[in-house]
């Protein structure tokens, strides 16, 4: 049983539940009512950190399970923990400034490419043999 993938999958949701409470903080604080998506540009990178979070967990979440099936548990939770990590210093970085976002960002990319590699080399073992 993947327990520590499950931990991960876990943990990236509460981390969206916590960017989706900020735009609604957000939202109060700037007096952006719903459904606008713009007026306040500190809101709007909140914002953006939500939706670009929401625009990667069905990226991540397939690529991170089928790792844990094919590669193993204990390597598909570390990816994912990077993964967790630089979305993170994404939405650090996105928070202070639009151009502060590429850090974060690149690290929970290189992230996902290594789940996507490590998928399909697992894959290819298992039609292989």
């Amino acid at each position: 049983m993947p327990h520590d993938t499950a931990l991960i999958t876990v943990l990236a949701i509460l981390f969206y539940a916590y960017t989706s409470i900020a735009v609604g903080r957000a939202r109060e604080k700037f007096g952006v009512k719903a459904p606008a998506i713009s007026g306040n540009p500190e809101f709007e990178r909140l914002f953006r950190v939500q939706m670009n979070t929401l625009e990667w967990m069905p990226i991540f979440l397939p690529l991170l399970w089928l790792c844990a099936f094919y590669i193993g548990d204990i390597w598909a939770a570390a990816f994912g923990a990077v993964w967790i990590v630089g979305r993170i210093l994404y939405a650090q970085g996105y928070a202070a400034a639009a151009e502060k976002r590429g850090p974060g960002f690149g690290v929970q990319a290189l992230a996902c490419g290594a789940l996507l590699v490590a998928d399909v080399i697992g894959i290819a073992g298992r039609l292989i043999h």
